[in-house]
């Protein structure tokens, strides 16, 4: 956030598919500006913004209203360290004069005996007269070397870098001079990934609504202290940053990255746009998937409604209800050639390649197989799935939507999953196999989470097992046969690609 605007806001109240991130937008209370990273604790989401206000959920996909914080500073950080969860948050005092705070707290639970913010002073200041803005804190834990590190500044100056003490929090060298990683940006973070530090920063203008020019850009270096280097060659301190995420569909202004790790090669980033057209131009949360290519971040996208194939990475094949298939079109019969007619010039011809015989096709466009037509020959009551050559069929498409009122987990809700144009849900069945029940009545084996991989393959995931206490993926086991199992992020089993049909 911009100093001198967020000076005035202080002063108020506080190829594959699903290629669409706001279809479904975050459900319940998701109002925030500056939200700091999502935080975990005792079962609940947690995240913090700008005036200290705060959001919590107990799935991560409908939120509400949190208790506020002491402090109604700028663009709040917040990480947990053992058994204390830091908090970071900015106060202005002049147009570059700030000053970095720190909180601390046993737990974020207001409902718990322990929760008690605790005053830690100041870890990082500007004095007014710098190139630097000491406001939007970001704080990071080396996941190798176990420092502890935040950035902070904004447009009226550099990027810098400086250390804390990981046992307290607070800056552990105060006489040693902040580190200038980079400049033309805010909302600074960083990340490690596959021996690679990620500074993310926000550019572009904000606090204008929808007049916001807000998107997030990355550099990348071998050492925690830079340099910082786009893919173009472009250091950040000379202005570099590759793109990562912009505006787009009925959002405007993405900013402030937060990293959220679910292990097993699954990770998440929050963020918020500065407008949300559908919500009043709203300044809102949102938590996207977050993916790797070619050594770069690449933002995701979050599921969307309508039919698509399931196809495995592994075998090639896809997910099917296991009936009898009946080929687009019929069966192909020995045709005679089509009659001739005039050509441009007027001429009496047959269009070449169009001569009869088994090949030659229909000689017109043929239509999607009709599941109500077909489906009058599938068996009644319970159907096995399993996995066969993707030929079009009906059996083969499978319509995904959002189970009403049955919540969502961390950016998404939980999803029915049905044969396109019939009643036949996808669902866990005991012991860990899958079935097609005739009907969907909402129950939680019936219910479905997609978590996109670093690779943007999906993995595929019951809510509940009948009989079993673990979580368990879709699997293609062979090129014919699924069932669920335990994810293996090194295996391609449970990876799938899912493609419109």
């Amino acid at each position: 956030m911009k100093k001198l605007l967020a000076a005035g806001l202080l002063m108020l109240a506080p190829t594959v598919f699903f290629n669409d991130s706001r279809v479904f937008a975050l459900e319940g209370v998701i109002g925030i500006h500056d939200p700091s990273t999502i935080a975990f604790c005792d079962g609940k989401y947690y995240t913090y913004g700008t005036g200290g206000t705060s959001l919590v959920s107990d799935d991560g996909w409908i939120w509400r209203r949190g208790t506020p914080l002491p402090r109604r500073g700028l663009a709040p950080d917040v990480i947990r360290i053992g058994d204390s969860y830091f908090l970071y948050i900015a106060a202005n005092s002049g147009p570059t004069k700030a000053a970095i705070n720190l909180l601390t707290n046993k737990t974020l639970d207001p409902n718990s005996p322990d929760y008690k913010w605790e005053e830690g002073g100041v870890v990082a200041s500007s004095d007014g007269v710098e190139d630097c803005n000491a406001i939007d804190p970001g704080v990071f834990l080396d996941p190798v070397t176990k420092r502890l590190w935040l950035t902070y500044g904004s447009y009226f100056g550099y990027i810098r870098l400086v250390e804390l003490d990981p046992k307290t929090g607070k800056r552990l060298d105060p006489n040693e001079k902040p580190r200038n990683i980079a400049i033309n940006g805010e909302a600074s973070i960083m990340i490690y990934h596959d021996g690679w530090y990620y500074l993310l920063l926000t550019h572009g203008s904000c606090c204008r609504g929808a007049d916001s020019g807000y998107n997030i850009r990355a550099g990348r270096s071998k050492k925690v202290m830079g340099p910082f280097i786009d893919n173009m060659g472009v250091d950040m301190l000379r202005g570099g940053g590759r793109f990562f995420a912009g505006s787009a569909g009925r959002v405007i202004g993405p900013g402030h990255f937060g990293l959220f790790d679910l292990g097993d090669g699954v990770q998440r980033f929050s963020l918020h746009y500065e407008a949300d057209l559908d919500r009043g131009g709203a300044s809102v949360l949102d938590i996207r998937p977050l993916l790797w290519k070619d050594g770069w971040p690449v933002a995701g996208e979050n599921p969307q409604a309508g039919t698509y194939q399931f196809e495995s990475l592994r075998t090639g094949t896809a997910l099917e209800l296991a009936v009898e298939g009946f080929p687009v079109g019929g069966r192909p019969v020995r045709r005679p050639p089509p009659p001739a007619g005039p050509d441009a010039a007027g001429n009496t011809t047959v269009p070449p390649g169009t001569g009869g015989g088994l090949f030659a096709g229909i000689g017109r466009p043929i239509p999607d197989q009709d599941a109500a037509e077909v489906s009058k020959k599938w068996p009644t009551g319970s159907v096995d799935v399993r996995m066969a050559n993707y030929l079009c069929q009906a059996q083969q498409k499978w319509t995904i939507e959002p189970a009403a009122g049955a919540g969502g987990y961390l950016g998404a809700p939980y999803f029915k999953i049905t044969v396109a144009g019939t009643t036949r849900t996808l669902a866990a069945a005991e012991n860990g196999e899958l079935t097609a029940l005739p009907e969907f009545t909402g129950g939680p084996e019936q219910l479905w989470r997609f978590d996109r991989l670093a690779d943007g393959s999906w993995r595929i995931m019951p809510k509940a097992i009948p009989g079993l206490n673990r979580p368990l993926a879709l699997s293609a086991v062979g090129s014919s046969f699924a069932t669920l199992a335990g994810f293996d992020p090194m295996s391609e089993k449970q990876r799938w690609l899912i493609k419109m049909p």
